[in-house]
């Protein structure tokens, strides 16, 4: 199981933000990118500005999912993206046990994070709280099989992207996009004109939308 992987990512830190997981209505697990940490993509949540959200942010090992890109030959990654599957599972699992279940966790990651957290919700298809993809696209050089398993179950996911960016093709976040329709996803994708590999206000204000339909009326209060 990838729960009992022992590997680069293992007993790194979890960073925590938000409402306690018992008093929470909805759970988001915050993947950064590359040569960044946890620290910085939990800035997110000042954005976000929800008062009814648990929020949990794994440290990757040496500030990295994965030692090449995300284009690469998936074997010569393969090892430290498996850790990372592994990091993700424990915490949805950590949150289930909260009575957070998926369909109440929304997956977030930007740059090399958004490409671990696209392809774990492809591997590991099912019902999600929302799947957020910011600048990044599943793993794999071109002409990789894409015959994942399983069904989204109308999950939403969001792909933002610059059309010009220097790290993800346009071609590969259309792909992706293309993936999660057939997974059965309700599937968002705004390719932004000459953005840098950032993140806008576009952006968060979908995520904001997302984020709001997971809060009951009631924010309910446990």
């Amino acid at each position: 199981m990838e729960s009992a992987i022992i590997g680069p990512h293992q007993k790194q830190a979890v960073q925590s933000a938000g409402v306690r997981p018992e008093k929470a209505s909805a759970a988001m697990i915050l993947l950064h990118g590359r040569g960044s940490a946890a620290s910085a993509i939990l800035l997110l949540v000042e954005e976000f500005q929800s008062d009814s959200f648990t929020y949990l942010a794994p440290q990757a090992a040496e500030n990295s999912w994965y030692p090449y890109t995300f284009l690469e030959p998936i074997q010569l990654n393969q090892s430290w993206i498996s850790s990372g599957f592994s990091v993700i599972a424990s915490l949805c699992k950590q949150l289930n046990e909260e009575n957070i279940p998926d369909e109440r966790i929304i997956l977030l990651g930007f740059s090399q994070g958004a490409c671990l957290a696209l392809e774990y919700a492809a591997q590991h298809a099912g019902r999600y709280g929302g799947i957020v993809g910011l600048s990044g696209g599943l793993i794999g050089p071109p002409g990789t099989p894409r015959t994942y398993p399983g069904s989204m179950d109308n999950t939403q996911v969001f792909l933002g992207c610059s059309d010009t960016d220097f790290h993800i093709p346009r071609e590969r976040v259309l792909e992706t996009a293309e993936v999660f329709l057939k997974l059965g996803a309700k599937v968002t994708t705004r390719l932004y004109p000459q953005m840098g590999h950032t993140i806008n206000q576009d952006e968060i204000g979908f995520i904001q939308e997302m984020m709001q339909g997971l809060n009951p009326p009631d924010k309910l209060s446990r």
